[in-house]
Order: C-alpha cells, then structure tokens, then sequence
C-alpha cells in the first residue's frame, strides 16, 4: 500500500493561517506555512493539508508557465484526474473511536446525504478535466462502518490509512476509486503528524487493495475547540460535530477536484477549499445564538466558502 502524498507534516487542509472567523467566536490557532517563494519560476504542489510545499520535479518550472495566463481565476489544472463521473462521487464514513451517545453520528451523515445536488456543492462543477468534463453536483452517501481502535487511540498518517484498508480488505467497505472514505475520529484519539496544532483535516490517496483509493481524515475538534471550531455555541448543539461537518466540506471539495494532488491547485499549491478557509460569507443567526450559513437537508450549518472556479474566481457559498 504505496501512500501517494506530497506533504510535508505541516499545515492544515483547513489552512490555519487563514484569518480567522471572529464574529464574536473563537480564534482559530494560527499555524503559518513554511519557506517563501523563492522566485516568479518556484513552483509549489499541494501537500492536502492546505498548504504547498515546494516541487522539486525536473521541468517542473517549465510545463507551470502555461499554467499561468494573465488574469483568469486564481487557480489552475495541472492534468490529473478529477472524480467528475457523471454518476457523482461516493462517500464513505469510518467511526474511529467511541461514538456513543455522540449526535454526530446523526448530524454528519445528514450533511452527506444532502451536500450533493446543493447550490453550494455546485461550485465545484466549476472545475473539469483536460477532456473538458466537468464535475457534477452529485454526492452519493453509500455507506459506513465502526472502528473501535483496531489501530489504537494514536494515529499516524500511515495509521489512518490502515484504517481504510482494513474496511475495505474485511468488506465492511467497497473498493471504490470513485469514492472518497473519511476517517472520523472520536475526540480521545490523537493523530500523530499535527492535528489541533498543524491542520484539521486533510485528504489524499493510496493504492489500496489495487485500487487509486481516495480517504480523508477529520479529527473531532472538541480536542482543540480553540483551534479548529469556529464558535464554541453551534447551531445543532454540538461544536464537535459542526466543527467536522465544515471540514468534511473542506476535504471533499478538495478531494473531489484534486483527488491525486496533482489536478487543480494554484500557484502556491492551494487547493480549491483552501483559498477560502475559516472564511464563511453572509450568516444569519440559529434560535440559539450561534451561527450558520446553509441549511442542508433537517440541519443548519456553518460551513466554510470554496473557490468558484469562473469569471474572475472568488470565494462563495454558492454557485
């Protein structure tokens, strides 16, 4: 099982450096990434932490000056594949830890179930392939399964990604190079490599079980409410779990659009999400004070923008 990641551990997918959201919620720890441009002909890759790490590839400088016209918006493609089937992209959940009485397992997978076909998951049919296909609003939430620590309460990169492999090689899981497998885990475990202090979340690929198999990881921020949720009073009555669902947005509009870490990035080796993390537009205000931007199937959410990948390019909650 080959891990395909270009990532320095440092930095987050949900990009900690990123100005953080203080209507009144709590500042997020900011993290700031390492090294600086050395020049207009550095070239950076993503690493799927939200931030780019510098591409040290022959030719490298070369092939990126076609990717850099004057104006356009913001971000470019880099030739790899996207999951824009027309069929959509498959979801999957692994419940790492001890979920017991914990209403995430209710709230996160109603985000699943309704993020796709919504005005907000339509900004990544902004994005399409050398063919010209795009990515369609179509998420399909096909299943998932219970961990209960098969590889401990502390998790490495390579950890999490035993853990995709074991619910793919037990059956409890589909092989699947169509889907993206999110590994969420119970406030008590701890990943090794930087969660709470580097990242959030991040995504990237592996060859598992022969397959291009697509994972994620999220970690529960009632770890580090002070790092990775944006207000501490969230609108299902449950940080934790609100604070995951903005993440899991994050990660799978990225892995959706840059699956492999080579498709689409801009010049820094930013990802769609990444241009907009810890930045959530226009809110209104939950029957319980907090806040929240969408509502998406019996839910309320506060999620974070991604990059419209059209005109000009920006940040949106909507496409």
């Amino acid at each position: 099982m080959q891990l395909r990641k270009h990532a320095l551990l440092l930095n987050s997918g949900l990009l900690l450096n990123c100005a953080a959201f203080v209507m009144g919620f709590v500042h997020v720890l900011p993290v700031h990434a390492t090294g600086v441009k050395a020049d207009e002909n550095t070239v950076y890759r993503p690493t799927g932490k939200g931030w780019g790490e510098i591409d040290p590839t022959p030719g490298a400088a070369e092939r990126a000056q076609g990717l850099r016209p004057g104006g356009g918006t913001g971000i470019y493609y880099h030739g790899g594949p996207l999951l824009n089937r027309s069929t959509g992209a498959n979801v999957y959940t692994i419940w790492y830890g001890d979920w017991s009485g914990n209403t995430a397992t209710s709230i996160l997978p109603n985000l699943l179930s309704h993020i796709g076909g919504s005005p907000y998951f339509n900004i990544n049919t902004t994005y399409y392939d050398g063919s010209a296909l795009h990515v369609t609003n179509v998420v399909n939430s096909l299943g998932s399964t219970n961990d209960a620590y098969s590889q401990g309460s502390v998790l490495s990169d390579n950890g999490v990604e035993a853990v995709v492999s074991q619910a793919i090689s037990s059956g409890a899981l589909p092989t699947d190079s169509n889907g993206v497998y999110f590994v969420l885990t119970s406030a008590d475990v701890v990943e090794s490599s930087g969660f709470c202090t580097q990242y959030c979340g991040w995504h990237t690929s592996a060859a598992i079980a022969g397959a291009d198999i697509k994972f994620a990881f999220v970690g529960n921020p009632d770890q580090c409410p002070a790092a990775c949720e944006a207000q501490s009073t969230s609108p299902n009555n449950n940080a934790g779990a609100d604070g995951m669902a903005s993440v899991i947005a994050h990660e799978l509009e990225e892995a959706v659009t840059d699956p492999d870490l080579n498709a689409w990035y801009d010049n820094q080796g930013y990802e769609n999400a990444d241009k907009c993390a810890w930045t959530f537009g226009s809110t209104s205000t939950a029957s319980n004070g907090s806040q929240y931007n969408m509502t998406l199937g019996a839910n309320q959410y506060l999620i974070q923008q991604n990059w419209v990948n059209a005109g000009s390019g920006g940040c949106a909650l909507s496409f």
